[in-house]
């Protein structure tokens, strides 16, 4: 084995390789070359060196210290060949960089040209772990590699570092194994993010089925469920798979509903996935693809062939700041990598390779920093084993340039270097969409922003053009190809309105509102119905049971009067209802009218009944005491006053008074008085209309407590979810009568077979649209969600169908059905509130209030107006105490009166009697004559022979009930008895 300052040949490697066999001469050539150079200078240096040391006493500078470091790398693949180059440049640059020109290390590069196989690249690396006893290894390329050279790291304390391969295991289990690459979890959150923001709620994941994708899946998944997406279906690809394997994996991704996918494979087995995706339409519109890192940049190796089969792809891929140093290294690498590598045509090295490149120049600081590192391996503690990799000596120097390289920080061509958790720490990922042959950036994630259409702010994201050259955001989910809808429909013998089977179709409200909903989709959805009916036409089962059929798969949907059930939603989705919900009691009512002898006493409660008769005689009361000295009609006997009192308070009632009233006081009292009064006489003629006329219909059970305790019979709906309700509601099982249409409801009710029927609230509506004034709904509602609409749990369709029911629900054609459903008027419960209840006197208690006040302070008034009035009373003879004097005063001024209103104006001439008597007691009183004096005493005139005048009283007013009860009004009524009868016979003595 010939080993090279810079790399070494392999002759155990088969030289029919021929982009190896051209690369290696000339490479070798070139190192020859090189290192010749180097001597030449280090002899020139070391002889001008001695010379200063012998004249100046300066002692020479040591030697450059040699850094072993092992290369496994696969070139036959487009990474291992592409990393190789930029490991060469790498190498290359750091020592001609001036800065590093007085390093005392410097690395020697071992490369191992393996297979994919990973006991060839772990025979490789104990090759060099024994043998050339490195440093360090770069490698493995692949993840299946990588767990054997992990154990060789472990074993010998010797940093297994990798830019391309994932990491076995944990890092605290493995850590020797050191990824100088980006964590995949970051790139997991970058298309969780992605998918989050354009609202997807299921992703499939496709990938490659080997070791690579071991962690990433799980970490993807994990993901996904932070954004609320879930992931149903995982797609998992053999990496020999034929063609026609590929195939029917596309045929299980074309029988989901989702169609987003997150893709991860090998170059060459997704060149072959997408195009037979292509083929069998699965590249159009409506489908999503996004490709991880690790398949974005088969863009950049396989070019125009990849291009063509993934139009509309989006892409994921650590973001890279395009620099004038990156610049500089494509162009010379693009030279190189052709020069080695003829009639390839690769514009310039993918991110995988710039990671080879910086981790070529961490290792060399890395080594520099740890100082001077020496092969110093020693014997293993477990070095007494049989194999090779039992007797794995073990490196100390190399456990300090592990050290030192954990530490290194640096701005390398990928980014920022800097290893967290043993990998490289994610920063940003770029995202790139497939239009034509164009690869466009169309946003960035980063851990802070999220996804953005600028790396800096936050923006919206570029114009992304899907697959079929869509520029509409698809929704995430279509229908499966060539599926039709099998919808289940419950078949039931009562309650059609609602749904039924009719020549083959069904009918009802259910499937009219859930045509009108479907209908209105932006999309076709394919259908066909389908009865949960036996051969008879008889039902398959409970409504539980068509509900499960939906789990079982039997059916895509269900559709009818499906009540939304917290134990159904543990095996189907519902959609929101569309009808009202809850569940109450239909009982029979019968007319609580009682008409008696005294019913004209019930529209006023007792105490609204003494109290108006209080206040009746309090006013009369005060109107007396306010108008007795002055008013004639007040005054008379103890006896007729007391009956004036009452005859006054109660004929204000029906407005029957003919007192009249002369003091200002009291017409205020009385006229406030008369209102009330006729509030109250308004108020108690609508209540005893009301109660002789409306009917009183009173349920006959109020509450389920007392069909409970009198051990009534229930009924409810036959094959529903009742009887579970029943029980809960404490109601033994063996007074339940289930039923199946509203004639069995009204049969049994009528009959007095049950005494409540307990069912939800739409079948009671339309009970009641036929037996509206026979039977009412009472007691409280418990509360259910109503029907709705069972899809599978997870099916895309539902949001769609509930987000409709909401925008059909408010359209007048929702109404229209639920008119036609229910009926156009509604029934309305007949409970207490609809009886006519007698008027309380809190009903009154501000009119009563009002003219309380009112007729108090008008007493009051008048009691200070009279004393002022009647002051000298009260100061004359003042030998005596006055306030002794003060009642005698006060009876005597109510009692004696005041006349000066009522005697006759000195200036007026006295009436005389007819007869020329003078006035006596028992003469006709002044008020009467009044209504005599109005008689025509004049002659008709001259030459008309007209009878003598007749003496005649018209027009007189009937006499008061105080003036009928008093002394004067009875010897005055004799005595304008007497003077009628004269005036009569004076009449016809003229004539």
């Amino acid at each position: 084995m010939h080993v090279k300052a810079a790399t070494i040949t392999n002759p155990s490697r088969r030289s029919s390789k021929s982009m190896r066999a051209v690369a290696l001469p000339r490479v070798a050539m070139a190192v020859l070359r090189r290192h010749a150079l180097l001597l030449a200078l280090a002899l020139l240096f070391g002889a001008a060196s001695g010379v200063a040391a012998r004249r100046g006493g300066v002692v020479p500078r040591r030697r450059q210290q040699v850094v072993d470091v092992g290369v496994i790398l696969d070139r036959s693949t487009w990474v291992g060949n592409i990393s190789w180059t930029c490991i060469e440049l790498a190498l290359e640059d750091f020592y001609a960089d001036a800065r590093h020109a007085a390093h005392r290390t410097r690395l020697k590069l071992h490369l191992r040209d393996t297979g994919v196989d990973a006991v060839e690249a772990a025979s490789a690396g104990i090759d060099l772990l024994k043998n050339v006893r490195v440093q360090a290894i770069i490698g493995p390329q692949t993840s299946t590699q990588a767990k054997f050279l992990a154990e060789l790291g472990n074993k010998s304390s010797v940093p297994i570092i990798s830019f391309s391969a994932n990491s076995p295991s944990r890092s605290a289990q493995t850590p020797y194994f050191i990824r100088t690459a980006w964590n995949d979890s970051s790139q997991a959150e970058a298309i969780a993010a992605l998918v989050q923001k354009h609202s997807w709620r299921e992703v499939i994941p496709v990938f490659e089925d080997d070791d690579s994708n071991t962690r990433f899946i799980p970490d993807l998944v994990d993901a996904l469920r932070q954004v609320d997406t879930h992931v149903s279906y995982r797609c998992k690809i053999h990496p020999s798979a034929t063609e026609n394997d590929i195939k029917s994996a596309i045929s299980g991704l074309k029988e989901n509903w989702t169609s987003v996918f997150v893709v991860r494979m090998s170059h060459t087995l997704a060149r072959n996935f997408f195009k037979l995706a292509k083929d069998e339409g699965m590249m159009g519109r409506g489908f999503v693809w996004i490709t991880a890192y690790g398949l974005t940049d088969i863009f950049d190796v396989v070019g125009s062939p990849a291009l063509d089969v993934m139009q509309g792809v989006l892409g994921v891929k650590p973001h890279v700041q395009h620099t004038v140093e990156l610049q500089n290294l494509s162009q010379r690498w693009r030279k190189k990598y052709q020069l080695e590598n003829p009639g390839i045509a690769v514009s310039m090295p993918v991110v995988y390779g710039l990671y080879a490149y910086d981790t070529i120049w961490a290792l060399a600081l890395a080594a520099e920093k740890a100082g001077y590192v020496n092969s110093d391996f020693g014997p293993s503690v477990t070095n007494n084993g049989s194999t090779d990799f039992d007797r794995m000596d073990t490196s100390k120097a190399a456990e300090k340039l592990r050290g030192s390289l954990l530490d290194i920080t640096f701005m390398g061509m990928s980014g920022n270097f800097c290893i967290a958790d043993m990998q490289l720490l994610s920063v940003n990922y770029t995202i790139i969409n497939i239009i034509g042959q164009k690869r466009k950036v169309v946003g960035y994630w980063t851990p802070g922003s999220g996804i953005s259409g600028s790396l800096n702010v936050k923006a919206d994201l570029g114009t992304i053009r899907w697959p079929g050259d869509n520029e509409n955001v698809p929704r995430g989910w279509l229908l499966p190809m060539n599926k039709t809808l099998q919808i289940g429909v419950p078949v039931k013998p009562g309650f059609e309105e609602f749904v039924k089977f009719e020549n083959g179709k069904p009918k009802g409200f259910c499937i009219d509102v859930f045509e009108a909903v479907i209908n209105a989709l932006s999309y076709d959805v394919p259908r066909h119905y389908k009865p949960f009916a036996d051969k008879k036409g008889n039902s398959k089962g409970t409504y539980d049971d068509l509900v499960y059929s939906v789990y079982r798969k039997e059916y895509d949907v269900v559709v009818g009067d499906i009540t939304i059930l917290a134990n159904r939603s543990l095996y189907v989705d519902f959609t929101l209802p569309y009808t009202e919900s809850g569940v109450r009691m239909l009982v029979p009512v019968r007319d609580q009218r009682q008409k008696t002898a005294w019913t004209f006493l019930d529209p006023l409660t007792a105490d609204l009944w003494l109290g108006a008769g209080a206040f009746f005689v309090f006013t009369g009361f005060v109107v007396w005491c306010i108008e007795h000295r002055t008013n004639e009609d007040f005054r008379g006997p103890p006896g007729s006053q007391i009956g004036l009192v009452f005859y006054f308070s109660f004929s204000t009632l029906v407005f029957a008074h003919r007192e009249r009233i002369l003091n200002n006081l009291s017409r205020i009292a009385v006229v406030i008085w008369l209102f009330v009064v006729l509030i109250l006489q308004q108020s108690y003629t609508a209540s005893l209309s009301s109660i002789l006329t409306v009917e009183q219909l009173q349920p006959t059970v109020i509450n389920l407590e007392e069909v409970i305790r009198n051990g009534s019979y229930v009924g409810y709906l036959n094959d529903s979810f009742l009887p579970v309700l029943l029980k809960r509601l404490k109601i033994d099982e063996s007074k339940m009568i289930p039923f199946d249409s509203p004639e069995q409801y009204n049969e049994a009710l009528t009959s007095g077979r049950v005494a409540v029927i307990i069912d939800e609230i739409p079948y009671l509506k339309v009970f009641l649209k036929q037996y509206c004034h026979n039977y009412t709904m009472v007691g409280p509602t418990y509360k259910l969600d109503g029907f709705g609409y069972a899809f599978p749990r997870g099916s895309p369709l539902t949001p769609d169908i509930s987000r409709g029911i909401l925008k059909f629900a408010s359209d007048d054609r929702m109404v229209n059905m639920q008119k036609e459903l229910y009926g156009a008027t509604s029934c309305l419960d007949k409970d207490d509130s609809q009886t006519s209840s007698s008027l309380t006197l809190l009903s009154f208690q501000g009119l009563f209030i009002i003219t309380g006040t009112s007729s108090v302070l008008a007493l009051i008034m008048h009691a200070v107006i009279t004393i002022y009035n009647n002051r000298h009373e009260f100061s004359s003879d003042g030998g005596q105490s006055s306030w002794r004097r003060w009642p005698a005063i006060l009876s005597k001024l109510f009692h004696e009166g005041d006349n000066s209103s009522n005697t006759p104006d000195k200036n007026e001439p006295a009436i005389e009697n007819v007869d020329g008597a003078a006035e006596s007691p028992l003469s006709i009183p002044n008020h009467i004559i009044e209504h005599l004096a109005d008689m025509d005493t004049g002659s008709p005139p001259e030459g008309e022979g007209t009878p003598g005048r007749e003496l005649s009283v018209q027009g007189t007013e009937p006499l008061s009930f105080a003036y009928m009860h008093s002394e004067r009004g009875h010897n005055g009524a004799a005595s304008l008895s007497r003077n009628g009868s004269s005036i009569r016979r004076r009449q016809i003595s003229m004539e």
